[in-house]
């Protein structure tokens, strides 16, 4: 229901029953469509209380300010949701837009395998598809899903998925040869499952650093908030792999926030590690996680689902304000695209604060290489 549709309704509350849309997500547009016809019906009710100038139909000014501010109000809550609907793409037309997977790179390389994480991305979609209930994509912002500097050999590409168990799965491919390389993957689970995030983050730079993190982030201070403790689970996977135990610099991030005690961290110049390690570790990982959401009973309760949303959001929110990749984004693609990509779109339930968006050095403090 497009706004200048409710200029002749009145002012109704618009506070919709978040347990339906998530609950019952197999459409998110019929959901969208029955609170259409519920105001339709609520206005044809209240429709004598409309205070009208003349016979043109005109709302009273004070009326259209109420009207313009409900409206308003149901914008940000649909944005705070992130389910503005489902894209007209199958999942195969998705998985394939702008050339997914690339076999080759836009930059220079010296190696026969130049995409260094595209096998984490290609695993990731099968895996998506083979595991998940009713996988389709997610009416991602079209701005944001490629974007290419043709004179310095970089390019980017996003993919987001949704399905019964994940508000969103946000898949981010950065290739400019050998010089970096990067696969980002953040995983939300659906508000009615009150879980950590699934967050992924590979990186490489001319193929000599590389920086890994994988894990499942806690959207509560104290692990027994959420609906199942999860790091016992965790540890054996990680005791496997003494390479991916490091600790990350507190430069940029708390690891007390959003971190778990269990989180694989590594910095590391042996690149043997990333097919030998890194990429069972987080086919592990990424396992473990669709099967403790399927082990999870969900909510039904309004409130409990609008407060996983919340921290969702204080989630996004401290992502977005460290991420160290801004500079390499600004670097390729300028200041202004690189920080409305990260807080619009990378973590788009962020609230954004004047003056936010730092361009912090990647990897630890060694900025993207020029």
């Amino acid at each position: 229901m497009k706004p200048q549709h409710l200029l002749f309704i009145l002012p109704i509350s618009l506070t919709y029953d978040v347990a339906t849309a998530f609950t019952n997500p197999s459409s998110v547009q019929s959901f969208i469509h029955q609170k259409h016809d519920r105001m339709i019906e609520q206005s044809a009710v209240t429709s004598s209380r409309i205070m009208m100038r003349d016979n043109t139909n005109v709302v009273d000014e004070r009326t259209r300010d109420e009207i313009e501010l409900k409206i308003n109000e149901a914008d940000e809550a649909l944005k705070k949701l992130n389910m503005f609907g489902e894209s007209t793409l199958s999942v195969g037309e998705a998985e394939v837009a702008h050339g997914m997977p690339w076999s080759d790179t836009i930059g220079k390389t010296d190696y026969d395998n130049p995409l260094l994480y595209m096998p984490f991305w290609e695993w990731q979609i099968d895996f998506m598809k083979d595991t998940l209930t009713n996988l389709r994509p997610h009416d991602c912002v079209a701005e944001y899903e490629y974007k290419d500097n043709t004179d310095k050999k970089a390019r980017i590409v996003n993919q987001c998925y949704q399905s019964d168990e994940y508000r969103k799965i946000r898949m981010t491919y950065y290739d400019a040869g050998d010089g970096t390389q990067v696969f980002n993957s953040v995983w939300y689970p659906n508000p009615a499952y009150n879980l950590p995030v699934l967050g992924i983050d590979l990186l490489s730079f001319n193929r000599k650093k590389f920086l890994a993190i994988v894990d499942f982030q806690p959207i509560h201070e104290i692990e027994s908030d959420h609906a199942q403790t999860y790091e016992h689970r965790l540890q054996p996977i990680k005791d496997q792999y003494e390479s991916l135990k490091g600790r990350m610099s507190s430069k940029f991030y708390d690891e007390t926030q959003f971190f778990s005690q269990q989180m694989l961290f590594a910095r590391f110049d042996d690149e043997k590690i990333v097919s030998r390690d890194l990429l069972p570790a987080f086919q592990q990982y990424v396992e473990l996680h669709t099967q403790l959401v399927s082990e999870t009973s969900p909510s039904y309760s309004t409130d409990e689902q609008e407060l996983i949303l919340g921290r969702q959001t204080e989630y996004d929110t401290y992502s977005a304000e460290r991420d160290p990749a801004t500079a390499l984004f600004a670097n390729m693609f300028g200041k202004e695209w690189a920080d409305e990509f990260v807080f619009d779109f990378l973590f788009s339930l962020s609230d954004r604060k004047e003056g936010d968006a730092t361009t912090a050095p990647v990897s630890g403090g060694e900025g993207p290489p020029r």
